[in-house]
């Protein structure tokens, strides 16, 4: 077995943070706003990881581009940033998770392509802010993931070699940036997936189905 991880870093929307709740009562929102039929959580659900854009385009029926879509794009921000961490929270187990990486002294942070405005005010409701050891956003990097610019960032703050680095993300960009990394990729298809994707086409070095697995699989890979 091999000695414990450098670190162990997270994408944030459906992975490390179940945000979808607060993600679908903004959608229904505006679209309350507008006169049109609300939507199902689990329509709602699978769009959540490939951000605003992505959910308002599904539940507007808008293409980007469109003279419509800025207009409704840009209200769902601001009524998101009224709504962020009401319903949203950490997936089952996963505090245990990082408890125990703390006990352990492995750092662990965020990688995500969340702007930093949502990204630090969610991440500081749920208390997590002050214990992650680094906190990657689109506005800290020139590349957005899938390059792995912000995963070798996130190491170079943390101080630690990517390649004995995990980077856990439920969606294939996430896996694709941890492979260019060289870090060990973990897929995590209980996050938000679309129902034409499939996850065993991504090259995910090891794949998990619930949160819950993530600290049994890390314990069976390393010698802690």
């Amino acid at each position: 077995m091999k000695q414990q991880p450098d670190s162990v870093l997270f994408d944030l929307d459906g992975t490390l943070i179940d945000t979808a709740p607060d993600f679908h009562w903004v959608i229904n929102q505006l679209l309350i706003e507008e006169d049109r039929e609300t939507v199902s959580y689990e329509f709602l659900r699978r769009y959540v990881s490939n951000g605003a854009r992505a959910m308002v385009e599904a539940a507007f029926g808008f293409s980007e581009g469109e003279t419509e879509f800025t207009r409704l794009h840009q209200r769902m921000l601001e009524i998101y940033l009224t709504h962020l961490d009401v319903d949203s929270k950490l997936f089952p187990g996963l505090n245990n998770c990082l408890n125990w990486l703390e006990e352990l002294q492995i750092p662990w942070g965020v990688v995500t392509n969340k702007p930093e405005l949502y990204t630090t005010p969610v991440m500081t409701g749920l208390h997590l802010i002050e214990k992650a050891s680094s906190v990657i956003c689109p506005d800290h990097v020139t590349e957005r993931k899938p390059h792995p610019e912000s995963l070798f960032l996130a190491c170079q703050q943390i101080g630690c070699n990517a390649e004995n680095s995990i980077y856990v993300g439920d969606h294939i960009r996430d896996i694709e940036a941890g492979n260019r990394a060289g870090m060990t990729t973990i897929a995590a298809t209980y996050g938000y997936l679309h129902q034409d994707e499939d996850p065993s086409t991504w090259q995910a070095d090891h794949y998990i189905s619930a949160a819950t697995e993530l600290k049994p699989l890390l314990q069976s890979l390393y010698d802690i």
